[in-house]
C-alpha cells in the first residue's frame, strides 16, 4: 500500500464579508499566493467542506482564472467559495498524484474528472 501524506497549505486566504479593498469575489489576499510557483489549490465553503481541487504550473494565475472565465466549472458556485488553502508542488507528477488522491480521498464535490469512488 502506497502512503500519501498531502502537504499542509502554505497559504490559506479566508473570504471576507465586507471588503474595503478591491476584491474578487470577497477575496482580497491573493497576493499572498506565489505567482510563479507550482501547486495545489483547494476551495472550501463556509462548512468546511471541499467543494473543488485543482493544480498549476502557475498557482495564482489559475486560481484567478477560475473566478474570471466563464468556462470554470466553478463558474455557477463562485459564490459557495469562502476559504482557498494553496500548497506549493514544484514537481508535476507530484502534483498530478495530489490532485488525484485528495479529490477521491476528500470527495471533492464539483470536479468531475479523477473521480474513482462513484
Amino acid at each position: 500500500m502506497i502512503h500519501i501524506t498531502v502537504p499542509d497549505p502554505d497559504v490559506t486566504i479566508i473570504k471576507q464579508d465586507n471588503p474595503e479593498m478591491s476584491n474578487i469575489y470577497g477575496f482580497t489576499d491573493f497576493h499572498l499566493i506565489p505567482r510563479d510557483k507550482g501547486g495545489i489549490f483547494m476551495f472550501y465553503n463556509d462548512k468546511d467542506e471541499l467543494l473543488f481541487v485543482g493544480k498549476a504550473r502557475k498557482i495564482r494565475p489559475r486560481i484567478k482564472k477560475h473566478f474570471e472565465d466563464s468556462v470554470s466549472i466553478m463558474k455557477s458556485k463562485r459564490d459557495e467559495v469562502a476559504k482557498i488553502e494553496v500548497c506549493v508542488v514544484e514537481d508535476a507528477v507530484d502534483r498530478e498524484i495530489y490532485e488525484t488522491f485528495i479529490i477521491n480521498r476528500r470527495r471533492a464535490r464539483y470536479n468531475m474528472d479523477k473521480v474513482y469512488y462513484k
